[in-house]
């Protein structure tokens, strides 16, 4: 009996862990395109969903989604109703609000954690890069993060989002508004991130560790928040 329990539960974890290096492996080797996705009309005239290209944050969408373009609106629009003003432009603010249901932040589970307070102007975006007029008002939020010294070799029971923390002056200059998140990918149980990486100009996977040694080379780079997605 303990003897067929143990098979079935070791048997169980390497399913588990198979299907967990699973996530996302399917787009590994994509194309690498900037805001691939749009509503089809202008002013972004680029389809709802595809499947040849991604930017960072539609292929960590994709894969939450599960290639399911109705679940894909969910998670880029607020109340699922797609249209330029109403996606889910900005992680800080729309996209963490609007998907509560699907993620939770857990960053204080993987190491201690400092804040950072950004403002998001959608208002000013919008007319800056679109001339678009919006009633949106400034708001600002407090996101956790883990600084990167204080990083070490995470390694999650399941797939989790990580998203990658700047402070930018220059950014802010550029856009319009303020902006704390720069990057996100998946962080797998083996301590592999898979990414839309417009460095290689695709999905690849790549060492975590060696990745935050990357990041932590510039300056304006903080940490990490870390998203656990809800069954």
């Amino acid at each position: 009996m303990w003897r067929t329990f143990v098979i079935c539960f070791f048997g169980l974890c390497y399913v588990c862990c198979a299907l967990a290096s699973d996530f996302g492996a399917r787009y590994l080797g994509t194309r690498y395109v900037a805001s691939p996705l749009g509503e089809s009309v202008l002013p972004d005239d680029d389809p709802l969903i595809r499947f040849d290209a991604f930017d960072c944050v539609t292929f960590v969408e994709t894969v939450l989604a599960d290639g399911n373009v109705a679940q894909l609106n969910k998670i880029r629009y607020a109340n699922g109703m797609p249209s330029f003003t109403n996606r889910n432009h900005f992680i800080e603010t729309d996209w963490l609000r609007n998907n509560a249901h699907l993620v939770r932040d857990v960053t204080a589970q993987y190491g201690k954690v400092k804040s950072r307070a950004v403002t998001i102007d959608k208002k000013n975006w919008f007319k800056k890069n679109y001339n678009i007029d919006t009633k949106f008002a400034p708001e600002t939020v407090q996101l956790k993060y883990i600084p990167y010294e204080n990083i070490s070799d995470i390694r999650p029971h399941a797939p989790v989002i990580v998203l990658f923390i700047t402070d930018s002056d220059n950014i802010r200059n550029k856009i319009g508004t303020d902006l704390a998140v720069r990057h996100t990918g998946i962080l797998l149980p083996t301590g592999v991130l898979r990414h839309a990486s417009q460095t290689a100009g695709r999905v690849v996977d790549v060492i975590f560790t060696k990745y935050v040694k990357q990041m932590m080379e510039n300056k304006n780079n903080l940490g990490i928040m870390v998203l656990e997605i809800k069954k």
